[in-house]
């Protein structure tokens, strides 16, 4: 009798429930709680609460938190009411969610430990199979979902992530101003992202005041093909600027190095690579006086790498007509260096560059989204890889969606 009163108190069960018996068995290392309905209690439809008769009983069982490290189950022998107008509905338990093999106080233990760790580590802590984990993890993302409730997203950021080798992507949608991950789509071609945003309504479209994002065309045609006024809300990314003017200034060391390296003297930059790289703008550069000598000698690498650090200056003016003119000076410049690769960034950068003074003039970055893509790759990571895109992009929800996730069931504290 004391175990009864024990669990009934645990679990918080009051009438209509009634714990009827606790089963120990230590071989097993289990707990089995029986809890029953009260047969004085009418019976009522779960959909509309009016009075119901009992069609038949069905037992189920769930998995509960362990008891003195026993694994504990609720069996119980749930009523179902025939309603004249809902048919035949099986009642609601107060202790777990309905279709849900789990109590809600299990779910959320579950839930919280998967934020922490993979689904192969929370399964065996918690003695689950991988797939019982996984059914947690989707329940809690579904759940989520459901309960979010779709609101204009002011400040947007779209950037892709890779899935798999082979250049697979997903395309992730960012609230910049809740800093969370509102969509992932399924690829990055423009149809898919048209297709999301031609399923907004026009208030949510005609909401968006900013769209961060990288100088990727699909993307482009489908913002403006979708959202009014798109030319003036587009704000392409500084950072993926940089990574351009980087990977060109990179190119011509390369090529600079090949040569020197045939002449007698040696190629002076030799395990130079990174320090071209680096923004000087944001290191104390007085611990490279070394390479600083590099940038004043009369080198392709060192051309290049000035016209890398004059386009990372050029962010921060506040009037458009002045940072107009600074960006076609240095447009001037670019077209004049006879640099192949840093010529190909000037010609990409003069074609977006509406997009990039958006960019300066709003303040906008994708330090948000790239910061998001970070943890992404760490997702992945913990994961060891995602072989099923819908597993990948529940992950990312589940991790950076910002849902509230937790079972609904009254959770009674032991």
């Amino acid at each position: 009798m004391q175990d009864i009163e024990l669990y009934t108190k645990i679990l918080g069960i009051s009438k209509p429930w009634v714990v009827s018996s606790v089963n120990v068995s230590i071989p097993q290392k289990r707990v089995t709680i029986t809890v029953i309905h009260d047969k004085g209690t009418p019976v009522q439809c779960p959909e509309c609460g009016l009075p119901a008769s009992v069609h038949d009983n069905k037992t189920r069982r769930w998995r509960h938190l362990d008891t003195c490290q026993m694994e504990t189950i609720i069996e119980c022998r749930v009523p179902r009411s025939s309603c004249d107008e809902h048919g035949v509905k099986q009642l609601k338990v107060p202790w777990a969610e309905t279709n849900s093999h789990f109590t809600a106080m299990f779910e959320a233990l579950a839930i919280d430990w998967l934020k922490q760790a993979n689904i192969s580590a929370v399964s065996k802590l918690l003695g689950l199979s991988w797939d019982e984990a996984a059914y947690i993890q989707e329940r809690a993302v579904r759940r989520g979902l459901a309960r979010r409730k779709e609101s204009p997203i002011k400040q947007m950021a779209i950037d892709e992530t890779s899935f798999q080798k082979r250049h697979e992507y997903v395309t992730v949608i960012l609230d910049r101003e809740r800093d969370v991950v509102v969509e992932v789509l399924d690829d990055r071609k423009a149809d898919t992202v048209g297709d999301w945003l031609a399923s907004k309504n026009e208030v949510f479209l005609g909401g968006i005041e900013t769209i961060s994002m990288d100088m990727w065309d699909p993307f482009i045609k489908a913002i403006t093909d979708h959202v009014p006024e798109a030319e003036r809300k587009i704000c392409f990314d500084r950072f993926h600027v940089a990574q351009h003017f980087g990977k060109a200034v990179d190119k011509v060391r390369a090529m600079e190095h090949r040569e020197l390296s045939q002449k007698p003297k040696g190629s002076p930059l030799k395990k130079t690579k990174m320090d071209w790289l680096r923004n000087s703008h944001d290191i104390d550069n007085r611990s490279r006086r070394q390479f600083l000598e590099l940038t004043r000698k009369n080198l392709r690498t060192a051309r290049a790498w000035a016209i890398k650090e004059t386009a990372a200056g050029l962010w921060n003016y506040s009037y458009r007509g002045a940072a107009e003119k600074a960006w076609k000076l240095l447009l001037r410049w670019i077209a004049k260096c006879r640099l192949e690769p840093v010529m190909k960034v000037g010609k990409m950068v003069a074609k977006y560059f509406w997009g990039i003074c958006n960019a300066i003039m709003k303040k906008v970055s994708n330090a948000i989204a790239e910061g998001k893509n970070a943890r992404i790759q760490k997702i992945k990571a913990m994961a060891c890889g995602f072989r099923n895109k819908a597993r990948f992009k529940m992950a990312i929800l589940f991790h950076l969606g910002g849902l509230e996730m937790s079972p609904c069931a009254p959770l009674v504290s032991t």
